[in-house]
């Protein structure tokens, strides 16, 4: 992702209801990290979205090294750097007024920390799809960067940033879920 990029505005895409379609129907939720298998299928409830790529986040350490790995840091600090590979949903967003108002709501995300959280573009995620943005979930001097070296003390940090942040977008999407069930 070391394209990322600032937001743009959205822009006509009378293709979006077909791209929306095929990426839901091809989307293998074997393939997504378990935390966050929920909110990936649950995005692709919503008309005005779906989502093009995620990671939960992994933190990589000396007795930790699966890139996969989705177990909490250990409670021993005896490390003192720690690999963090980004979390991010890239998602397209439909240009309608419930993509926007959509759109604004997830890019409310960022309050919980706004130095270790961005909502942005990245350019060869824009090239593939117009109107897709990225939500991720790391410290802001790397927010170019797939992966960082970070201290555990900060390790530890984003660890509890990125799990709100998880968080958040669950309740997200489960209150726009409830919204367009009682329309």
């Amino acid at each position: 992702m070391g394209t990322m990029t600032e937001l743009r505005s959205f822009v006509s895409n009378p293709h979006f209801r077909h791209q929306r379609r095929r990426s839901v129907s091809e989307l293998d939720l074997s393939t997504i990290d378990p935390p966050i298998v929920d909110v990936v299928r649950d995005l692709g409830k919503l008309p005005y979205c779906f989502t093009l790529q995620s990671c939960f986040g992994h933190f990589l350490t000396g007795d930790q090294d699966n890139p996969r790995n989705t177990r909490p840091l250990p409670v021993s600090g005896s490390m003192s750097e720690v690999e963090y590979r980004i979390a991010y949903l890239a998602l397209c967003i439909e240009d309608s007024e419930s993509g926007s108002a959509f759109f604004d709501d997830v890019r409310r995300v960022t309050a919980i920390d706004p130095e270790y959280i961005q909502f942005a573009c990245a350019e060869w995620f824009w090239e593939r799809q117009v109107n897709s943005y990225v939500l991720q979930v790391e410290p802001a001097r790397y927010k170019t960067q797939d992966r960082a070296l970070i201290t555990y003390g900060e390790a530890l940090h984003t660890e509890r940033i990125r799990d709100r942040f998880y968080a958040e977008l669950r309740l997200l999407v489960q209150d726009r879920l409830r919204t367009s069930a009682q329309c």
